[in-house]
C-alpha cells in the first residue's frame, strides 16, 4: 500500500512538473499579484499576529516574495523556512525582521532563499517559546478535497504534526497557481499527509468544508 502510494504520488508530481515547465514568468507574475491581494484580504489572516510564507522556487510556483514584503509592511511577525541538513525531513521556521534582512537571503536547496542561522527567533517543531499563527503552504498540487501533494520530502507534514502535538494547530493556507488546483479526491494521500484549511489561487479562496471562512483564529502563540 505504502509503495503504491510513492508511485502514484510520484507519478502525479512528474505530470504537474511537465505542465508547470511550459509557464513563462509574465504569467507567474500575472497570477502572483492577483494571489498576493487575495491572501492580504483574507480575514483569519488579516487577523493573524505572526505569519509563515515559504520563499518561491526560481520557477514553477506562485512568488512569494511579493506577500512576504507586504507581511512586514503590515506589522506582522515573519518566518519563513529553513531546512536542516543535518537531520532527514527536519524544517524550522525562521523569522526575518525586515525588508533589508529579506533581501539580504542568501540562497540554500534548489535555489530557494533561506535565513540563516543568526535569526534569533525560531519556531522549531518541538519547542515552545515562539508560536506562529498562519503557514502559507506550498505545493506540486492541491485538490478539491483540500488534500496536498508536496515535492515528496515530508517537512511540512512532519513539521506540522509535531508543532500541533504542543500547541494549537496554524491555520493552514495553502497557495497555488490555477493550474495546480486538481478536482476533488484526485491527489492520492496517506495518513500523514495534512489537509488544507484554505486553498488560494488567483481565481478562488477556498475555505475546507465546514469551516467558518471568517471564525477567528486563536493569536495567543
Amino acid at each position: 500500500m505504502a509503495a503504491a502510494l510513492k508511485v502514484d504520488k510520484k507519478l502525479l508530481r512528474k505530470t504537474i512538473s511537465l505542465k508547470l515547465r511550459s509557464f513563462s514568468p509574465a504569467q507567474i507574475q500575472e497570477q502572483s499579484k492577483a494571489l498576493t491581494a487575495r491572501v492580504l484580504a483574507l480575514p483569519p489572516f488579516t487577523r493573524a499576529q505572526s505569519v509563515s510564507c515559504y520563499l518561491s522556487m526560481p520557477t514553477g510556483e506562485i512568488d512569494t516574495f511579493d506577500l512576504a514584503r507586504n507581511i512586514l509592511r503590515s506589522g506582522k511577525k515573519l518566518f519563513v523556512p529553513k531546512i536542516d541538513p543535518t537531520v532527514d525531513g527536519r524544517m524550522d521556521l525562521l523569522r526575518i525582521y525586515d525588508e533589508q534582512d529579506l533581501d539580504g537571503l542568501p540562497s540554500g536547496l534548489w535555489g530557494i532563499k533561506e535565513p540563516t542561522l543568526r535569526h534569533a527567533d525560531v519556531v522549531r517543531e518541538n519547542a515552545q517559546q515562539v508560536g506562529v499563527d498562519v503557514i502559507l503552504v506550498p505545493c506540486v498540487a492541491f485538490d478539491r478535497s483540500f488534500s496536498r501533494l508536496g515535492h515528496g520530502k515530508g517537512y511540512y507534514d512532519r513539521f506540522i504534526t509535531t508543532y500541533s502535538e504542543q500547541r494549537p494547530k496554524p491555520l493552514l493556507v495553502g497557495l497555488a497557481l490555477r493550474e495546480q488546483l486538481l478536482d476533488a479526491d484526485t491527489v492520492p494521500t496517506g495518513k500523514h499527509d495534512w489537509n488544507m484549511d484554505y486553498i488560494l489561487t488567483d481565481q478562488e479562496v477556498l475555505p475546507t468544508n465546514g469551516f467558518n471562512k471568517d471564525s477567528e483564529i486563536d493569536t495567543a502563540g
